[in-house]
């Protein structure tokens, strides 16, 4: 009995050992290339304005504030661009026009991101931010908050999401320049 098993054993060994000879491999591994480029390859301005950005993270918030004093949440996003040549008003609504509309969904790095005020029963522009990263439905964003100064939010944030207004393009005026 035991001499029929370890027969049984290495006949199934064996026939296993002749199929995985048998298998053809693969030497070469195909490469997939993208022929569209990133975002920040077609605009890299737009990289750019995001780490200067960044370099203010917790400066305070200060009403009316422009500078690295202290920044409102336009005055920031305002400042920013400044800094490569681009001139947004000074009030979160009249942002609000500048540039073009785009979709949630079409969101990109660089764009300015648009919320009500306070109240989130409101219908005006009274707050925005700059788009810092999209990945899939999550996008980030950069900010000056009267309760924490410059950092970081999300949209998908509760608070957030009962304020949003819209999502306005403005890195084709880097572009311009």
């Amino acid at each position: 009995m035991m001499r029929k098993m370890l027969l049984t054993v290495v006949c199934t060994v064996s026939f296993g050992i002749v199929q995985a000879q048998s298998v053809s491999t693969v030497t070469e591994v195909p490469t997939v290339t993208s022929s569209k480029p990133s975002f920040y390859e077609q605009i890299p301005l737009v990289n750019e304005v995001i780490n200067y950005a960044k370099e203010h993270l917790s400066i305070r918030y200060r009403s009316g504030g422009t500078t690295t004093r202290g920044f409102d949440c336009s005055g920031f996003t305002r400042f920013c661009f400044t800094k490569f040549g681009i001139s947004l008003p000074h009030s979160s609504a009249a942002q609000g026009s500048v540039g073009e509309a785009v979709d949630k969904e079409a969101a990109q790095p660089g764009d300015l991101i648009l919320f009500k005020g306070h109240s989130s029963g409101g219908n005006r522009i009274g707050h925005v931010g700059l788009i810092t990263e999209v990945i899939g439905d999550q996008v980030k964003f950069i900010h000056s908050a009267w309760n924490g100064g410059v950092r970081y939010d999300y949209l998908n944030a509760s608070y957030y999401q009962r304020r949003f207004m819209g999502i306005r393009r403005v890195a084709h005026l880097l572009t311009e320049k």
